[in-house]
């Protein structure tokens, strides 16, 4: 996850820059659930709204959350499916904040209602996302339900009065980059504190759909307006929390925005971006799906790990002799073509390793989501007086 408003912070308030250090456990995501009400387009867990045979019990859960803690594990992002759907996800949930973890909740949203939104406050929910795809026309498309885009603009409102941090979760695609405006005006109007821009994954549904992923085109305009809009609310003195995620080229983009802007910081943003250092897959994101396997993140739905139920979780994120844990734990990863040779590696960590898997059948080819020119990664000169602070 790459946290825009965190970084452009940097050049109101700079902070001393350090070296890249991963923290002690990972973030992990939960998929405690498969069923879902919605058949959303992009979904990567595939799910459908009926219950899925062998996910993991009350108590395997309560077990597994044991586990988590000895792994040092601080942060619990709770999703599904619609998480919503399972019976004892608030009974989980009280659990999970006893013992001190973080706990997030992915939502479609659809469910919430005053009552459920005052039960996920009293139960201590750090966070909401609730996933919105466009307004209602496109979000009802994606998410193949009319009425989705009322029901989860709703829970999004309801979450919101009752004191409980919500944010807006969007996958740019083609055919809906072209409401990222106004649904970016829409966080302003409702009160909204955080966005989360999520580029196209090539997982689950979403690997069906690669042909509607954006153009690289769209996706630098998508970025431009991110960017302007997070830096307008720094600047007015009212920052939101801006974020994206599964692009970690976003990194290197905004390094060239802050050539163009303010040069003589383009030092001192780079040493910060390094020390954020790219694509966490398999090392500070891990997932656990709804029959317990264990994935480098949930994009990795079709490489397993191990199972909670046979190994412990901290055994298995350690276990290096898997290949593509052993790649994605040594830094910098053994990675190929334009990544091998892009001078921003150390900032974007090599991208997306699941793109590249799914595109060539190679866990370390170069990444085909990677939006940068080659003048951008430092395969070419171009015409600056610095080269994004190499030189």
């Amino acid at each position: 996850m790459f946290r825009l408003t965190q970084v452009l912070q940097e050049l109101v308030r700079p902070t001393p820059a350090g070296p890249h250090r991963d923290p002690p456990g990972p973030v992990v995501i939960w998929n405690l659930v498969r069923r879902c009400n919605l058949t959303c387009k992009h979904c990567y867990s595939i799910s459908a709204d009926r219950d899925f045979p062998g996910e993991l019990t009350t108590a395997e859960v309560l077990a597994v959350l044991d586990q988590l803690k000895a792994a040092r594990v601080a942060v619990l992002i709770l999703s599904g499916g619609e998480p919503l759907l399972r019976p004892d996800l608030f009974d989980l949930a009280a659990a999970a904040k006893a013992m001190g973890f973080y706990v997030g909740l992915s939502s479609n949203g659809t469910l919430i209602d005053a009552a459920v939104a005052r039960r996920i406050a009293a139960t201590g929910f750090d966070y909401v996302g609730i996933s919105l795809d466009g307004l209602r026309e496109t979000h009802d498309r994606f998410r193949r339900k009319i009425g989705a885009f009322a029901a989860a603009l709703a829970g999004v409102r309801v979450c919101r009065d009752a004191g409980v941090k919500v944010g807006l979760r969007f996958t740019l695609t083609q055919d809906n980059a072209h409401d990222l405006p106004a649904l970016l005006d829409l966080m302003e109007t409702e009160g909204v504190e955080k966005f989360y821009l999520s580029h196209l994954n090539y997982a689950g549904r979403g690997n069906k759909n690669r042909k509607d992923d954006a153009h690289f085109q769209t996706t630098r305009a998508a970025m431009d307006l991110l960017i302007d809009r997070c830096w307008r609310h720094l600047q007015a003195g009212m920052p939101r929390e801006f974020v994206t995620g599964n692009n970690d080229a976003d990194g290197v983009y905004l390094l060239a925005w802050v050539q163009r802007h303010f040069p003589e910081k383009v030092a001192h943003i780079r040493q910060k971006l390094v020390q954020w250092g790219g694509n966490a897959s398999g090392v500070n994101v891990a997932n656990i799906d709804n029959l317990g396997f264990v994935h480098p993140d949930t994009m990795w739905w079709d490489y397993p790990l191990g199972n909670v139920r046979e190994r412990p979780f901290a055994e298995i994120w350690a276990d290096v002799t898997d290949p593509l844990m052993a790649g994605l734990k040594q830094r910098p990863r053994p990675v190929k073509g334009r990544c091998a040779s892009c001078a921003q590696l150390d900032i974007c960590n090599g991208n997306s390793r699941v793109r590249a898997w799914h595109t060539t059948g190679d866990f370390w080819a170069e990444d085909p989501g990677c939006y940068l020119s080659d003048g951008e990664i430092g395969l070419v000169e171009i015409a600056l007086p610095e080269r994004m602070g190499l030189c």
